[in-house]
């Protein structure tokens, strides 16, 4: 069975979207979450599913192995960051080459790069009156939200349209696809 760890900072909802996506359909499974917040919610749905939920701080991602250390005995065939919010280390990514994936709440390369995320995102997509909206899967890569794309969705938007319905249309689009993308990344379909 195929492996996946995520990284999450925050309520985790598209993390528990991925674990019983899997559950359900057992080609793969979450090992392991890891947060950079203790607090953070992912942690919570991630040890009610019995999955290792793990913190770490800013030293042991950053300046020492620790967590490189550990996602290599995890063994992952997949690294998912879902709602991941601080930059991915390139001790991990150099190890895991194409196997670090990403999702943004926004069609890139618009809205993108450092501090476009969540709320950010979608106020600027309002603010700045577009028709529509989306989704972007990518590769991680060194820079904030510039790895190469692996599926966009989009959805449109009305005028009357506001950050929150925005962020709930972007939800349904993550929710619907994420697993899917992954599931084809894991197990690519012959053309």
């Amino acid at each position: 069975m195929k492996r996946i760890v995520i990284f999450a900072s925050g309520s985790g909802s598209n993390a528990e979207n991925i674990i019983n996506y899997f559950k359900v359909n057992n080609l793969a499974e979450v090992t392991h979450v890891f947060s950079n917040k203790l607090n953070a919610k992912v942690l919570q749905r991630a040890a009610k599913h019995k999955i290792k939920a793990l913190h770490f701080d800013r030293e042991s991602f950053y300046t020492t192995h620790e967590v490189l250390h550990i996602v290599k005995d995890a063994d992952p065939d997949l690294i998912v960051l879902a709602g991941f919010l601080w930059k991915f280390p390139d001790n991990i990514i150099e190890a895991y080459p194409n196997k670090v994936i990403n999702i943004h709440p926004a069609l890139l390369p618009k809205y993108g790069g450092k501090g476009m995320y969540g709320k950010h995102v979608h106020k600027a997509v309002v603010d700045n009156k577009e028709k529509e909206t989306g989704i972007t899967i990518h590769y991680v890569n060194e820079h904030y939200d510039e790895g190469g794309i692996i599926f966009q969705a989009s959805t449109s938007l009305s005028s009357l349209d506001t950050p929150d319905d925005v962020a709930a249309k972007v939800h349904e689009l993550e929710y619907a696809h994420f697993p899917k993308v992954i599931e084809n990344l894991l197990y690519p379909k012959e053309d």
